[in-house]
């Protein structure tokens, strides 16, 4: 089979769907409400996913999540600066780490999923 993907957009759960939304929205996404329950979240044409208010725990639990960018330090900086901790329950970053492959840091959302945001060598 040949592929001719244009995108992939995940759906994501929430614990508390209005911080989650909040939480998106601070972070630089773009918000399209689409109905009560279901938003698009999008950084670009391709690049976005849907949040649901839906919470199943252990899916939530192991959802993660990775954008590779041009400078994660950049990334890690930003995030830093806007202490999402103290606007955000649970909300945690994990400075840059230094691969084999790379560098990352991660962000955890409010719900507890994790954002891998990555730089290849």
């Amino acid at each position: 089979m040949q592929h001719k993907v244009k995108s992939i957009k995940p759906f994501i759960g929430a614990i508390n769907f209005e911080e989650s939304r909040r939480f998106y929205t601070a972070i630089g996404f773009e918000e399209s409400i689409l109905s009560p329950t279901l938003i698009y979240f999008k950084i670009s044409t391709t690049i976005g996913f849907y949040l649901q208010d839906a919470y199943v725990k252990d899916w939530v639990d192991n959802t993660m999540l990775f954008i590779e960018v041009e400078n994660v330090d950049d990334y890690f900086e930003a995030f830093k600066n806007l202490e999402l901790h103290k606007s955000f329950k649970n909300v945690r970053l994990v400075p840059t780490k230094q691969n084999d492959w790379g560098k990352e840091c991660f962000l955890h959302d409010p719900s507890g999923i994790l954002w891998h945001f990555g730089q290849f060598k």
